[in-house]
């Protein structure tokens, strides 16, 4: 097994009931293009190396508790918050109450799908330079963050009170994880990774590294992928080359 082997982050996937709604909804918020791929359904591209690709796989499962990971967008200004807000809630958006007080300055608001998401004030340094996807911000221990930091090979950009960051080496949104005390699951998580092998990587060995790692083995999807589960025991999908 090589010690060079590392993961690539595909996709970050949101489970929907109306996957072509909710995608046409980010389409229009982070100017994206939508496909609907034979293999993988429906998908934002991204627009250059570092940004995440969102896929939208079909569930029939409603949505009853909050995620454990949301995307979070960022702000030049008051105004820029403004318009962001307003232009989600033309698109179908709705605001959603978490339990944040009046005084803070993110707002927080549901897709058509009710998967949560912040609009962040203006004057946020940890995401400065991200972009205006600033990071997917999720619940999860900090052995989580460091789990993912090796498993895709991606430096840890925070490490401090068991909260963890890791960011792609070619910068780009970050992903975060903001440590205890953690969220019950509230049963399967409709915001999962799929990962794929390094180029010229044998998927099995690529499933090893990560099971020796702290991965666990959860089982084979209907199409032939790998299900495992990251140490917080949140599923993700090793997908296999056709």
């Amino acid at each position: 097994m090589s010690a060079e082997m590392t993961s690539r982050l595909f996709a970050v996937c949101f489970a929907a009931n109306e996957p072509l709604r909710v995608a046409r909804f980010w389409s229009a918020i982070l100017g994206r293009e939508v496909v609907d791929d034979p293999q993988h359904g429906v998908m934002l591209l991204p627009r250059d190396e570092t940004d995440f690709r969102l896929r939208f796989p079909s569930t029939s499962e409603p949505k009853v508790v909050q995620n454990r990971a949301h995307i979070e967008l960022t702000s030049d200004s008051l105004e820029h918050q403004r318009q962001t807000v307003a232009r989600a809630l033309e698109l179908g958006a709705r605001h959603v109450d978490v339990g944040q007080l009046p005084e803070e300055s993110h707002v927080v608001l549901g897709d058509p799908d009710g998967n949560e998401f912040c609009v962040l004030g203006p004057g946020n340094t940890f995401l400065a330079g991200c972009g205006f996807l600033g990071d997917l911000a999720c619940d999860g221990s900090q052995a989580v963050g460091y789990f993912w930091s090796q498993a895709l090979g991606w430096p840890l950009v925070w490490d401090q009170d068991q909260e963890t960051a890791i960011q792609s080496p070619r910068g780009g949104p970050k992903i975060a994880w903001g440590g205890p005390p953690l969220m019950p699951n509230g049963g399967r998580d409709r915001v999962t990774f799929d990962v794929a092998p390094g180029v010229g990587d044998e998927p099995r060995a690529e499933v090893d590294r990560l099971l020796s790692l702290g991965a666990t083995r959860v089982g084979e999807g209907h199409d032939g992928t790998v299900v495992l589960a990251d140490p917080d025991g949140t599923e993700f999908r090793v997908l296999t080359p056709r």
